[in-house]
């Protein structure tokens, strides 16, 4: 058992540990200044963000204490129980600001389609690495696994956008999208998804531009709202962009060094809502200034190159596909969520990673992480290997 432990704890990737550590410190000091607009005790927020931070600690040594291949064996009755936890919030959910997506437990409100999304990785990894090892022919493969990423992947993808939840569903849709990247599948297959794709996604420019009665009738009335607000945020900066062109304001009166802790004119007044959540770059732009702003991305880049180093030396098609689920996951989200920031991508409910208050969102990542050490530290070096 001692040389067990021992073991673990030589090959744990300490650089990884540290930056998501420096993370979580950097979203701390801006949890507690962005508490400045409320009136309440400003620890309030930073003192559950640091009780969810050590329960994900705990979590990560949990999943430590497992070697990431046996997680194949619990892949589907995760998977099953995550989509049962969504029903139960479509059907029992704490309804909030429009959207049904926690459950009450005790006092403490969850919400399942964070924990789905990890989940789901490891289902998605599992299918891959069992496909891969019993196909015969290559053709037979590339099926097979569109398949299984398709209809796995629809499923909780379809229940998070009922609830309705655009942000995390696009999570998910991002990290369906990396993992058949990563499977093996044939590229042509992947030129085509992804030309359909596009397609779409000019269909509804177009649609936007030409016939704008038919594109309002694909989206709910506060999602609309949201895009006109992020298209057009000076023409609506009243109501439907009022949130982005504060956040905006915030981030460019920032400079080089920024106004300084606490003392953000646009943090401090209140005219920036949700801006301990998913607008916390605002924060860290206007008190921190370019230079905070700047750190904040050399260590999400860092972070992303680390787990990407670990990916490429696995030499387990699973364990390979699991660190590089939780890469793209990651990945969107922080794309996300300082693109919807500085008016680049459209305003969704995504938090900003180890940064963001809250706790389901921090326990998400802190397990991620969890799953990405595991592979570190159990991928197998063999002698006389140089591929």
């Amino acid at each position: 058992m001692k040389n067990s432990i021992q073991k673990t704890l030589d090959k744990l990737d300490y650089v990884l540990i540290s930056i998501v550590i420096l993370l979580f410190i950097i979203g701390l000091f801006s949890i507690y200044s962005a508490a400045g607009q409320y009136n309440e005790d400003p620890t309030h927020y930073l003192t559950r963000q640091a009780v969810w931070f050590v329960v994900g600690l705990v979590a990560i040594v949990f999943i430590l204490a497992l070697e990431y291949e046996h997680y194949r064996s619990l892949a589907i009755p995760l998977y099953v129980l995550g989509v049962l936890s969504l029903l139960y919030v479509h059907f029992f959910g704490v309804m909030e600001k429009g959207s049904q997506r926690w459950i009450n437990i005790a006092g403490i409100k969850l919400q399942p389609s964070e924990f789905v999304k990890i989940i789901l990785i490891i289902m998605l990894a599992t299918a891959i690495y069992r496909i891969t090892e019993k196909a015969k022919t290559n053709r037979g493969k590339n099926i097979k696994i569109l398949l299984s990423i398709s209809l796995l992947g629809l499923i909780p993808l379809y229940l998070i956008y009922s609830q309705p939840d655009l942000g995390t569903s696009l999570a998910v849709a991002a990290t369906m999208g990396t993992v058949l990247f990563i499977s093996g599948i044939s590229v042509w297959y992947i030129i085509i998804i992804f030309s359909v794709v596009l397609l779409f996604v000019l269909l509804l420019g177009y649609l936007f531009v030409y016939q704008i009665d038919i594109f309002n009738l694909l989206f709910k009335s506060h999602q609309l709202d949201r895009i006109y607000g992020w298209l057009q945020p000076d023409m609506y900066s009243g109501s439907f962009g009022y949130q982005l062109s504060g956040a905006r304001m915030g981030i460019g009166s920032g400079r080089l060094f920024g106004s300084g802790f606490m003392d953000g004119a646009m943090s401090q007044s209140g005219r920036v809502p949700e801006i301990h959540t998913d607008f916390i770059f605002t924060v860290i732009g206007e008190e921190f200034g370019f230079i905070g702003a700047a750190t904040v991305l050399i260590l999400f880049f860092m972070l992303i190159y680390r787990m990407i180093i670990i990916a490429i030396n696995c030499r387990d098609i699973f364990g390979t596909v699991l660190v590089t689920g939780v890469i793209g996951l990651l990945t969107f989200q922080i794309f996300q969520n300082i693109g919807m920031t500085i008016g680049l991508m459209p305003i969704t409910g995504i938090t900003l990673p180890f940064i963001s208050y809250g706790g389901s969102s921090l326990l998400t990542n802190m397990i991620a992480i969890g799953l990405v050490l595991n592979v570190h530290v159990n991928t197998r070096q063999y002698m006389f290997d140089n591929d």
